[in-house]
């Protein structure tokens, strides 16, 4: 007998029915993200983020070579707990020390390091990262890593970026690229909050000079830069800078990403580049061996262009050097311009006491003599036509 209620049958609904559909996988994670640049720096949020970011620049990613402009990525990490616990109490002690300033290959680092004084877990080993083992500064790089109580920062200036400073119509050497780089990096630590006590650095050009230039920039701040040579082998923060710079830019290049790869490039004779020195025969081998293969485009973007040795590999090249491979460029006036341009200077020479134009002097160098009709008339110049268009 029925009491009206359906039965499980009759509620029963075909499989699937009513479900929510399964949702779409997340897209992948794109950690170029985490790479701030010069003007977008702001303090990681936590350890773990650091460490993503910091392994993302040192994979060497980069914008294709048409793409590239700007500077180069500064990586600031999280701010440890007790210096923002401790930051009106004292400020931090911070170092900052270079690497790769000297090589023709890769791209120059520059490393901050900085904590509270009163913190007490600091490795009590920390050197000059050129007088460490590798193994040694590999495993300091490691704590400063992990560390509750070490921040740092990290900025990289390409090959490109440096070449390309260097080139410019008013040259942006080295040392102000320098100066730039360490002032960037304290500014990125000022604007997260942090207060700087104690700056060491590492002179770059005249110690006093610089340390002048850095007090006239962040004046104010009540910050006491102690900058001189050999910084990194006297206070432990520089010294932690040292480590951060040097091991970023010995990771990066041993792990090199050639960007041109997407375009058919392939490094000719492996990647055997030796110290990146002009100076080291391993390096001289693969710049020959690399110059111009990727015609007309002279190097990767691994080489700094503006450096003697490359600028002469290329003038080898537009020589036509036996050995050389690919094709000179060269740019020249059109032959209007260059007439215009000689016509403009003859103008101004003249013989003394006479208006009789000096033979000899600019005439020669004209490419086109000047039509008949010139002198016969006694024109100097046609600013009209002749005769006026019928139409």
């Amino acid at each position: 007998m029925s009491t009206g209620d359906p039965s499980p049958a009759d509620t029963a609904k075909p499989e699937g029915e009513g479900e929510s559909p399964p949702s779409a996988p997340p897209p992948p994670f794109d950690s170029s993200r985490l790479i701030p640049t010069v003007h977008e720096t702001k303090a990681m949020p936590d350890r773990e983020t650091t460490n993503a970011a910091l392994d993302t620049v040192l994979a060497t990613q980069r914008a294709a070579p048409s793409d590239v402009y700007g500077s180069g990525p500064l990586l600031l990490s999280d701010i440890p707990d007790n210096i923002r616990e401790k930051g009106g109490d004292q400020g931090v002690v911070l170092g900052i020390d270079e690497a790769g300033r000297g090589p023709v290959l890769g791209p120059m680092t520059y490393g901050c390091a900085f904590w509270h004084p009163s913190s007490s877990d600091i490795p009590s080993d920390f050197n000059d990262s050129k007088q460490l083992s590798a193994e040694k500064r590999a495993s300091l790089f490691q704590t400063i890593r992990t560390s509750k109580n070490i921040g740092f920062v990290l900025r990289v200036l390409h090959a490109s970026e440096i070449s390309r400073n260097m080139l410019r119509r008013s040259p942006y050497n080295l040392n102000a690229m320098s100066h730039d780089a360490a002032m960037e990096m304290i500014r990125a630590v000022l604007n997260a909050g942090v207060r700087i006590d104690t700056a060491y650095v590492d002179t770059v050009g005249i110690p006093e000079a610089y340390q002048r230039k850095l007090e006239r920039a962040f004046e104010g701040h009540n910050i006491n830069f102690v900058v001189e040579k050999k910084a990194d082998a006297k206070y432990a923060p520089c010294s932690a800078a040292s480590v951060v710079a040097k091991e970023a830019r010995d990771r990066m290049t041993s792990g090199w990403k050639f960007t041109e790869a997407a375009f058919g490039y392939k490094p000719q004779g492996g990647f055997e580049v030796g110290s990146g020195y002009p100076s080291d025969p391993k390096c001289k081998a693969w710049m020959g061996r690399n110059c111009n293969v990727d015609s007309p485009f002279g190097f990767p973007d691994f080489v700094r262009f503006s450096w003697g040795p490359a600028k002469n590999a290329l003038k080898e090249v537009d020589e036509g050097k036996p050995g050389t491979r690919g094709l000179g460029v060269r740019w020249e006036a059109d032959d209007d311009d260059e007439d215009e341009k000689q016509s403009s200077l003859d103008s101004f020479v003249t013989v003394r006491g006479g208006n009789k134009r000096r033979k000899g002097c600019l005439d020669g160098l004209r490419k086109r003599s000047r039509p008949g009709v010139f002198n016969d008339l006694g024109l100097t110049k046609l600013t009209k036509p002749l005769v006026e268009s019928a139409y």
